[in-house]
C-alpha cells in the first residue's frame, strides 16, 4: 500500500512507483487525494481517498492545503508543511491509514516521507514501512548542508555557522510540533518520543528517488537510505507539443517550466517573457494546472500554453528557465540542458545549488527584473561551458542508476519481512 498527497511534483515519482510494482506483478493501493485517482487508477492500483485527513478534489489554489505562498518570512513554508502536512494531521492521516491497514492488511506500507501519519499507523499495526522521497532528503544528514536556504557544503567558518543556524533553526521547529505528534502516537497506543524525526527514523528503509550523482556527496548515508534514481513519469494533464515556428527557424528555443502547482508565479513567467521580448530566441512557457488560462502579455518570439509534456520540449531547447522543482530539473539534466534557476520555495533552492555548484545553471532570484533575466539567459546561451556541465551531470546521473532499484528494495524488504515471520 502506498501512501501519497497532492504536491504536485511528488505525484509523478508514485505513480511511477505504481507502474514498476505492477509491472513485476504486484497488487498495489493507493490512498492519497481524488485528484490523484484517474492517474493512480490507470497505473494500475486500487485507489482509495483520504476521509479523515483533508482530501483535495482539484487543482485550483484555492483548494490547496498547504499554501506556502502565503508566507513572506524566511522558512515560512516549511513551517506551513510541517503544520498542514507532516505533522499538524497526523492523527487524522494515522487514522485513515490505520483504517486501511485494518480494512485488508498489506505486506508493505510506502508511505510520503512527509507524511507521519502513515508512519504512525504502520508502527501500530506492525507493517513493514518504506518511506518514498520525489527528491533530495528534507531531513539531516552528517555532512549534508540543511535543507531550505540552498546552502553549498561549506568552505568557510562563516558558510559552517550559517548551516549551524538553519539546521538548528529546523530542530528547534520539530521539538516545537513534538507534542501534537506524540498526541498523534498516543491515540493509537504507542509512546511518545523524544525526538520527531524518530518517527521517519524507524522506517525499514528510505528511498530518495533521486541521483546520488545529483546530491552532494557525504561519508555515509542512514541506515536503511537508497538512492533509487529519479521517477519521471509525465503528469496525466501534460499534452502534446506542436511547434508554431518553420522547422529551420535556427533561434534557440527557451523552455520556461515553472510549478505546476500554485506558487502565485504568473509575475515571474510574465517578467520572463519581458525578458526574452528583446532577444533573439523562441520562447515557450508552460503555464500547468494551477495556472491554466491566465492571461499574459505574450511578445511575438514566444507562446504559452497550459500543458505540454516537456521532453519533446527539452529535446529541442537550448535552456530551460526553471523554478528547480526536482523533476523539471533531473528531466533538464537527463536531456543534457543548462538552467536558470528561479527557486520560489521547497526543495527548490537547494536544487538550485546542486546545480550551480557543478556549474550546469546559475541562479538568481524570483523577483529579478527583465534586465538581469535576460543578462542571465545571453551568458547562458553564449558560454557553453554550461551546457557541457550540464551533459556531464546528466551523464552521471544515468550511469549511477540502477534499473528496478525501487522495486528490488521492496522485494527484499517484504521477503525479510516473511522470513522473520516464519521463523
Amino acid at each position: 500500500m502506498l501512501a501519497a498527497w497532492e504536491g504536485g511534483g511528488n505525484v509523478p515519482p508514485f505513480v511511477g512507483a505504481v507502474r514498476q510494482l505492477r509491472a513485476r506483478g504486484h497488487r498495489v493501493r493507493v490512498l492519497g487525494d481524488d485528484t490523484m485517482r484517474e492517474e493512480m487508477e490507470a497505473a494500475g492500483a486500487l485507489f482509495r481517498p483520504w476521509r479523515t485527513a483533508g482530501n483535495r478534489t482539484d487543482r485550483r489554489p484555492e483548494s490547496d492545503l498547504l499554501r506556502d505562498w502565503e508566507p513572506k518570512e524566511p522558512g515560512g513554508g516549511l513551517l506551513r508543511l510541517l503544520d498542514r502536512i507532516t505533522i499538524g494531521p497526523a492523527h487524522a492521516y494515522a487514522a485513515d491509514t490505520l483504517a486501511e491497514l485494518r480494512s485488508e492488511p498489506a505486506d508493505a506500507l510506502v508511505s510520503s516521507d512527509l507524511l507521519f501519519g502513515p508512519m504512525v499507523a504502520a508502527e501500530a499495526t506492525g507493517t513493514p514501512l518504506a518511506l518514498l522521497a520525489r527528491n533530495i532528503s528534507v531531513f539531516p544528514i552528517a555532512g549534508m548542508p540543511p535543507i531550505g536556504p540552498g546552502l553549498a557544503p561549506p568552505g568557510s567558518a562563516a558558510e559552517r555557522a550559517m548551516a549551524g543556524q538553519a539546521a538548528a533553526w529546523f530542530a528547534a521547529a520539530l521539538a516545537e510540533r513534538l507534542p501534537v505528534l506524540n498526541a498523534a502516537r498516543a491515540a493509537v497506543g504507542l509512546p511518545p518520543l523524544a525526538d520527531a524525526l524518530d518517527q521517519p527514523r524507524a522506517a525499514a528503509l528510505t528511498l530518495q528517488a533521486t541521483s546520488r550523482a545529483f546530491d552532494f556527496p557525504v561519508a555515509a548515508l542512514p541506515p536503511g537510505m537508497r538512492y533509487v534514481g529519479p521517477l519521471l513519469d509525465p503528469p496525466g494533464w501534460a499534452q502534446g507539443w506542436i511547434s508554431p515556428w518553420p522547422a529551420g527557424d535556427p533561434r534557440p528555443l527557451i523552455l520556461v517550466a515553472m510549478s505546476s502547482t500554485f506558487q502565485d508565479h504568473a509575475a515571474v513567467i510574465q517578467t520572463v517573457l519581458n525578458a526574452a521580448a528583446a532577444l533573439p530566441v523562441r520562447a515557450v512557457a508552460t503555464l500547468g494546472p494551477a495556472l491554466a488560462g491566465t492571461a499574459l502579455d505574450v511578445p511575438a518570439n514566444a507562446v504559452v500554453i497550459d500543458g505540454a509534456a516537456h521532453d519533446p520540449l527539452m529535446r529541442e531547447a537550448a535552456l530551460v528557465v526553471t523554478h528547480c522543482g526536482h523533476g523539471t530539473v533531473m528531466r533538464a539534466l537527463s536531456h543534457h540542458r543548462p538552467m536558470l534557476c528561479l527557486p520560489m520555495g521547497r526543495d527548490q533552492n537547494d536544487n538550485a545549488a546542486r546545480i550551480v555548484a557543478r556549474g550546469a545553471g546559475l541562479r538568481l532570484p524570483a523577483d529579478a527584473d527583465a534586465d538581469q533575466l535576460r543578462a542571465a539567459v545571453a551568458m547562458l546561451l553564449d558560454d557553453r561551458g554550461f551546457a557541457r556541465a550540464a551533459a556531464v551531470l546528466g551523464q552521471a546521473i544515468v550511469a549511477s542508476e540502477i534499473p528496478d532499484a525501487l522495486t528490488d528494495a521492496l522485494e527484499e524488504l517484504t521477503a525479510r519481512e516473511l522470513c522473520r515471520a516464519a521463523a
